[in-house]
């Protein structure tokens, strides 16, 4: 089992920036891929950003492309989302999840889910 715990959202200007964390406990070494997830009031949880435990490499959905950031400290056992130029559009409860195998886009690839945390975007 992994426990996650997201923190650093709120309300901010559009163009503005946040910075989420995601710690995880437990069985963090049997951890292949941690990503962000995201849902707003009325839509479906969709796929934000991924970054794989070992290696690094990274994923980003077409949205964020260039204004997210998703990065890692091993050492912390926490991933880190950095979102800058914030849109109204970004307003959404932001969900950090883990998985200890192969993954895709879809929500149903990761077992691990935290408990959330909510951006407001304010134009």
């Amino acid at each position: 089992q992994v426990q996650l715990v997201e923190s650093g959202g709120g309300l901010v200007q559009a163009g503005g920036s946040l910075r989420l964390a995601c710690a995880a406990s437990g069985r963090t070494d049997s951890t292949y891929a941690m990503a962000w997830f995201r849902q707003a009031p009325g839509k479906e949880r969709e796929f934000v950003a991924r970054i794989m435990w070992r290696g690094g490499n990274t994923y980003y959905a077409d949205s964020v492309k260039g204004r997210f950031t998703i990065s890692r400290d091993n050492a912390k056992n926490t991933v880190y989302l950095q979102m800058n130029s914030l849109k109204p559009e970004d307003t959404a409860d932001y969900y950090c999840a883990a998985s200890p195998g192969i993954v895709t886009l879809t929500p149903g690839s990761y077992p691990y889910w935290g408990q959330g945390t909510q951006v407001t975007v304010s134009s």
